[in-house]
């Protein structure tokens, strides 16, 4: 598939996430109408049809006070009886109107009631009570009783039919009640599943879409960034991984064109060095021989016609002598640090404590001359070649005892470990370097001083260096010092083999 062909990984984030809205939407309104459906429910049970029961049961207690009034009125002309009736008629009209508003009037029960209970008043209940004002419970005429009594057998008769209506409405109300509870514990069910099998859905999508193809990219990325830098990348999935991988491939392109410079420059590299090597050491190994000859002669007109030419002349003898004396130790210097990594010899380990005790007694005259102090730490074992790391200690203590000032040389030599390597110091309370010339001194011939101020040809700290990084270390001089000079290198330390416990032989006595 081309790039255009690809979706992108921002489509594909939107379309996810605007379904997944439109099922959070639909979810959540279904809950929220399962749940009004469920108070709904609730509050018509509970609210309403219960409260309507207890009101139809004070309306035929009401009906029930009315009928029992007037009955005891009847039998004892007592006006007390009357007061039941009357209390019976306004706790009749307001349970009804109780009802009404609480469930309406199913089957036009509550209007029947009332209009048989007028009816019966009319008919019945007023009359006797009215004749028995009139004539004394004594002399009153017997009414109608039978049609009292069938009147409010109609009356008792709607009652129940009443409350069968009530208990019919209340069933159904608790159905619906229920019906609505598991209506919303199937959808918050659903809701669960339905997250679920989205959440699965969704991480096996972005698996498949994104998690897949960049762990794929990322473990093509190692293995290049491991060398294989000729592993071309192939990554499937949304444009912006498949634009990634193309610049990636891109970037290894660019490596590989300046890998392949940089080869070919270092191969040139080498053989410049190698030749230049090979340059140095026969330039100076040939120079030998005729320099040797122009010395000996000069030094032979010296000695033979010294004081015999005038002033001038001794001068231009002088001048050819001293000349010479100096080219020779050019070229013998310049011949030794050609030979540094060249002619190597087998590596051994070396005590620096020994190799620095033989430089001082080397150095005994020189520093009972100047009478210099030397302070030598506890110097550790290297595995190097004792000659050179010898000529390091020596070209640094050199130095330190050349460039003094006024007050006698103080010189420090010590060591401490720093991880895998040491980290040597040698201080001195000379003349100091300044610090803009901290990578200058290490280039060879390169002197800060006049010839005639301070002897040397200005190779020393360059053979240092050359010697030091020979052996795997770094070497520097530190700028922050007070006064004096501190030069510091390193040198890899040898690792410490784990002594072997010695093994108790089986006929040890207890």
């Amino acid at each position: 598939m081309n790039l255009p062909d690809r979706v992108p990984a921002s489509r594909m984030l939107v379309t996810i996430s605007t379904v997944l809205l439109v099922m959070t939407a639909v979810a959540i309104s279904s809950t929220v109408l399962a749940l009004d459906t469920l108070s709904t429910e609730r509050e018509r049970a509970v609210d309403a049809i219960e409260p309507a029961a207890r009101e139809a049961k004070d309306l035929n207690r009401a009906l029930l006070d009315q009928e029992t009034g007037v009955r005891g009125y009847a039998l004892t002309g007592d006006l007390s009886f009357l007061t039941p009736y009357g209390e019976g008629q306004e706790a009749e009209r307001r349970s009804a109107d109780t009802v009404r508003r609480l469930i309406g009037d199913p089957n036009g029960r509550v209007e029947r009631i009332e209009s048989l209970a007028r009816q019966w008043r009319e008919e019945y209940a007023e009359l006797t009570v009215a004749n028995i004002r009139h004539s004394g419970p004594a002399l009153a005429p017997p009414r109608d009783t039978d049609r009292g009594k069938v009147l409010f057998d109609q009356i008792r008769e709607q009652q129940t039919g009443l409350q069968s209506d009530i208990s019919e409405l209340g069933r159904t109300a608790r159905a619906d009640l229920g019906h609505a509870a598991n209506v919303v514990l199937w959808l918050v069910i659903g809701m669960g599943v339905l997250l679920v099998v989205v959440i699965g859905g969704l991480s096996l999508l972005l698996h498949r879409l994104l998690i897949g193809p960049l762990g794929s990219l990322a473990a093509q990325v190692r293995q290049v960034a491991s060398g294989d830098f000729r592993h071309e990348i192939d990554v499937h999935g949304p444009r912006e991984t498949v634009m990634l991988g193309e610049d990636v491939n891109a970037m290894r392109h660019r490596i590989v064109q300046e890998l392949a410079t940089l080869d070919e420059a270092k191969t040139e590299l080498q053989r410049s060095n190698s030749e230049l090597e090979q340059f140095a050491y026969v330039a100076s190994h040939d120079l030998q021989e005729p320099l040797r000859k122009v010395a000996s002669f000069c030094q032979l007109l010296q000695r033979r016609y010294g004081g015999q030419l005038d002033e001038r002349a001794d001068q231009y003898i002088d001048f050819a002598v001293d000349g010479a004396k100096r080219m020779q130790g050019l070229i013998n210097d310049l011949l030794a640090f050609s030979r540094v990594g060249r002619i190597t010899r087998e590596r051994t380990m070396v005590d620096l404590n020994q190799t620095v005790h033989q430089l001082l007694d080397s150095f005994s005259d020189r520093i009972e001359e100047t009478g210099a102090t030397v302070v030598v730490g506890d110097l550790p074992s290297v595995r190097g070649e004792a000659t050179l790391l010898s000529a390091v200690f020596q070209n640094l203590m050199s130095n330190a005892l050349k460039f003094r000032g006024q007050d006698a040389p103080v010189i420090s030599i010590e060591a401490e470990r720093d991880g895998d390597m040491w980290k040597f110091a040698v201080q001195d309370n000379g003349i100091g370097i300044e610090p803009e010339y901290a990578d200058r001194i290490f280039v060879i011939f390169q002197r800060l001083h006049p010839k005639d101020a301070y002897p040397g040809t200005g190779i020393g700290l360059a053979m240092c260096r050359k010697i030091v990084e020979y052996h795997g270390g770094t070497i520097w001089l530190k700028t922050d010092v007070d006064s004096g000079t501190r030069f510091e290198f390193t040198l890899p330390a040898v690792p410490e083999t784990p002594a072997v416990a010695d093994t108790p032989s089986e006929d040890t006595n207890e």
